[in-house]
């Protein structure tokens, strides 16, 4: 249920390593049930998005990412919104119900499938769809200390990996205090020879 509803809102727009663990369970970390929220103060993440100079692509040097809980004036109730500012704009997204799933990853994974359907042409649908597929069914999770760091590879096996543009080496990272608690770290990166595409989040 946890991740069917929050899989529900991202479609709506989200040191010592131990044995990998059984398919699923990574995933189950990344979206754990985090609602409802209740803020006593805004949370922030640290934003940074570079990669190849491509027409319609936007990096961002020093950008954030602020969850704010606010008032609906429609009918008085608390919501969530998302405030991002980049090196050019600030902007409101939302309003994201209290007591849904975590708007702040949908964000991330949302930007994530923008930017590579951006660079490589390919379609976002699809795109969207395989990193759904391998958070919800793949993926690892490792212990670093008192963190777990669940990771993922969504386009490793993809037999259109030839056309992807050095995105078929994606990895996407998470770093988690608590499963309960907001992420503290969201990584997506890839490797290789030539400019390579980081997005990267990181809670303040």
């Amino acid at each position: 249920m946890k991740r069917a509803i929050a899989a529900a809102l991202w479609l709506g727009l989200s040191a010592l390593a131990a044995s990998p663990a059984l398919s699923g369970e990574a995933g189950d970390a990344v979206f754990a049930e985090r609602g409802p929220w209740s803020l006593e103060k805004d949370l922030s993440w640290s934003v940074h998005v570079e990669g190849p100079n491509a027409p319609g692509f936007l990096p961002v040097k020093a950008g954030s990412l602020t969850l704010t809980e606010v008032t609906d004036p429609s009918d008085q109730q608390p919501v969530l919104q998302l405030v991002q500012k980049t090196d050019t704009r600030t902007r409101q997204i939302g309003p994201f119900p209290i007591s849904g799933g975590d708007p702040v990853l949908t964000f991330f994974l949302e930007q994530t499938v923008r930017d590579m359907a951006g660079l490589t042409g390919g379609s976002p649908f699809y795109i969207r769809n395989r990193i759904k597929d391998a958070v919800f069914k793949g993926g690892e999770i490792t212990r670093q200390g008192d963190q777990s760091v669940a990771s993922f590879e969504p386009f490793a096996d993809d037999p259109n990996a030839g056309r992807m543009a050095g995105f078929q080496t994606l990895t996407l990272t998470f770093v988690l205090d608590d499963p309960r608690q907001p992420i503290r770290e969201m990584r997506a990166e890839t490797r290789g020879a030539g400019p390579g595409y980081v997005n990267r989040m990181a809670l303040q």
